[in-house]
């Protein structure tokens, strides 16, 4: 207790090149942290070691990094110099710069606004479509990128967008999860209430100039940022391959049909594979994990871009598989929808 109370007074100053700005970290707070909370676009995607989005240089100081996946950032990369801001934690005063990439940045302003809900509907027996009105302009984001919604008397939790941008509302789908703070105060929401929304944040959006093959993996809700991406691929006229691949428990898990039928429709070279890994009874359906689907069908993926969305344990085993058929790691772009709830549980058995 003493030792953690010490701990907890420690403040660090780390400078971040990019904006030429310092933020201060408290404790066992994460650089990543820091820079949100101060209202720096810093980019990120999962938030939790899995995806490589923050991966950043350590100019100066030093960091001690919490757990985090390989593929995320490799021995190499760490005997170079580099950190994930998310699971770096200041053992002194710092200097970092996040990695440019050319297109990895989606530069939108940061919004917050309370925003009308104009409309309520089931898509599952546990998914909720949520559709928003923001006052004044549109929402400018990328398709894939994700809002914070806070709805009254609950905690904020990032939820993405479902909708491609340019529409005139947003949609969400939420999951009731179980003891679920948010997600329980969102499903009882009416037509006429209100949310207060922040956004757009994430750095797993779509990379328009892109021209090779595309694989699209959707783990639930995850199916949220991907229909936005797969909308805007078509929007944008991108006419390559594009595989989807649905990861459900069981059929009333399964979701979307008809409004991917329609884009695969307009695509022509867009095909949507259902897996159920919980199957009851009879199905005609894939049956197994997600990723083993993928692993089956597409031995080599070589020159493509891989978006994907949902809980972490999908995420994880999807990313050794795309890397295992030679996806680069800079073509991957997750979003792994944590619960801070199953989070808190991790924590707890770690």
């Amino acid at each position: 207790g003493a030792a953690r109370k010490a701990r907890g007074m420690t403040r660090r100053k780390a400078k971040i090149a990019n904006v030429q700005r310092s933020v201060e970290i408290e404790g066992a707070d994460t650089v990543l942290q820091a820079a949100l909370s101060s209202g720096i676009d810093y980019p990120h995607g999962c938030k939790s070691g899995r995806c490589g989005s923050c991966k950043s240089r350590l100019i100066e100081g030093s960091v001690s990094l919490l757990k985090h996946t390989r593929f995320a950032l490799s021995d190499e990369e760490k005997a170079a110099g580099l950190i994930l801001a998310c699971r770096a934690v200041p053992e002194s005063d710092l200097t970092v710069a996040w990695l440019d990439e050319d297109e990895a940045r989606a530069e939108h302003p940061l919004r917050r606004e309370t925003a009308e809900v104009i409309d309520v509907a089931a898509a599952t027996h546990d998914i909720r479509v949520l559709r928003l009105r923001l006052p004044g302009e549109r929402l400018v984001f990328s398709a894939g990128q994700y809002a914070t919604l806070t709805a009254p008397g609950a905690p904020p939790r990032d939820y993405s967008m479902a909708n491609p941008p340019g529409a005139d509302h947003l949609e969400f789908h939420i999951r009731r999860v179980p003891d679920g703070a948010t997600s329980q105060v969102i499903h009882g929401l009416q037509v006429g209430d209100r949310v207060e929304i922040e956004g757009p944040r994430g750095a797993a959006h779509l990379r328009p100039l892109h021209a090779g093959p595309m694989l699209a993996v959707a783990g639930g809700s995850g199916l949220a940022p991907i229909l936005s991406i797969l909308a805007s691929a078509i929007d944008l006229g991108m006419r390559q391959p594009i595989r989807v691949y649905l990861g459900a428990r069981e059929e009333r898990d399964l979701y979307g049909r008809e409004l991917l039928d329609d884009l695969a429709a307009q695509h022509g070279d867009l095909t949507v594979t259902p897996v159920l890994s919980n199957a009851d009874g009879q199905t005609k359906r894939r049956i197994g994990f997600v990723h083993q689907a993928v692993a089956e069908d597409l031995p080599d993926l070589d020159g493509w871009k891989c978006y994907t969305a949902g809980p972490p344990a999908m995420i994880d085993a999807l990313t050794e598989t795309a890397l295992g058929a030679g996806l680069r790691q800079e073509d991957l772009h997750a979003d792994a929808f944590f619960t801070p709830e199953a989070s808190a549980d991790a924590a707890a058995q770690a």
